[in-house]
């Protein structure tokens, strides 16, 4: 696990982070730790909606505590760009049960 996050952050790779209470965090990996909190530069919240398109809420420096990851990945930027998040409906993803 360390070895694949630490490869986004060498990269300064985009990253996709859900968390455990349904939330879709997107930003560029600065840093971790050995729990597993993040540090993100330029990051922003994708608010999904089944009734209106993605709201992106800024968010700027953000920390994503560990124990509140639920899935880490690198976004391809090149295809995300291309994406009308304006045009996207979707149900809000509900949270994770253990």
């Amino acid at each position: 696990v360390f070895s694949e996050i630490e490869s986004y952050l060498t990269d300064s790779c985009t990253v996709a982070i859900v968390t455990s209470d349904g939330r879709m965090i997107v930003g560029t990996l600065k840093g971790f730790d050995q729990t597993i909190n993040l540090i993100l530069d330029e990051s922003h919240e994708r608010v999904f909606s089944s009734s209106q398109g993605v709201e992106q809420v800024v968010l700027g420096l953000y920390i994503v505590r560990g124990d509140n990851v639920a899935v880490i990945g690198e976004i391809d930027e090149e295809t995300d760009s291309t994406l009308d998040l304006g045009n996207i409906r979707a149900e809000p993803l509900n949270s994770v049960v253990h």
